[in-house]
């Protein structure tokens, strides 16, 4: 089975520890322990939720994939946009993947903590609103959910990037929602 995965630093596999961009190894990066499924993994550093789409509705054509897996928002938070900007412009996101006639899991980042990136009380309660804000439009679009706030998710020092732990119990979450999806599909 294939999936596509569109998503910030956190799906790239972002080492915060590095200072040029460096990747976690495979065998800790979340993507690359998802047991049998294909991964097509689009994460991009510093990625916020696109304004244009097209780019990403003809990849999701071109590779006909069984589930697209979308978690953003983390870096338009971080850009100053609150948490009802950024499921806004995620709902307009959404609409344009689902026109290309695929599955979508739409998923919540972990809230944000306290770190060098994040030093703002209100900025930890944006990301918290997501969860939330996400749900709605999931359940408005006839989306999957999931909210990766709920997961535990161990952050590093910056209050924002997974740690090795961290994806580890991503890639444990994604594992168990990936095999419902497919009992879901018989």
């Amino acid at each position: 089975m294939k999936i596509i995965c569109i998503g910030d630093s956190n799906t790239y596999g972002y080492d915060p520890r590095s200072w040029s961009g460096s990747r976690y190894p495979e065998n800790v990066r979340w993507t690359d322990r998802l047991g049998d499924w294909e991964v097509i993994n689009f994460g991009v550093n510093g990625m916020s939720v696109p304004r244009d789409h097209s780019f990403y509705t003809d990849l999701i054509i071109k590779n006909d994939p069984e589930l697209v897996f979308v978690m953003l928002g983390s870096n338009d938070l971080l850009e100053g946009a609150g948490a009802e900007k950024t499921a806004d412009r995620m709902g307009a996101f959404i609409d344009a993947i689902c026109e290309a006639g695929k599955p979508v899991l739409l998923t919540a980042p972990p809230v944000m903590r306290t770190g060098e990136w994040v030093q703002s009380t209100d900025l930890i309660e944006e990301s918290r609103k997501l969860g939330k804000l996400y749900c709605e439009l999931a359940d408005s679009k006839g989306c999957l959910f999931a909210d990766a706030g709920e997961w535990g998710i161990e952050l590093t020092f910056d209050g924002v990037h997974f740690t090795p732990e961290g994806h580890s119990v991503f890639a444990q979450n994604m594992r168990e929602l990936l095999k419902r999806f497919e009992d879901m599909r018989g």
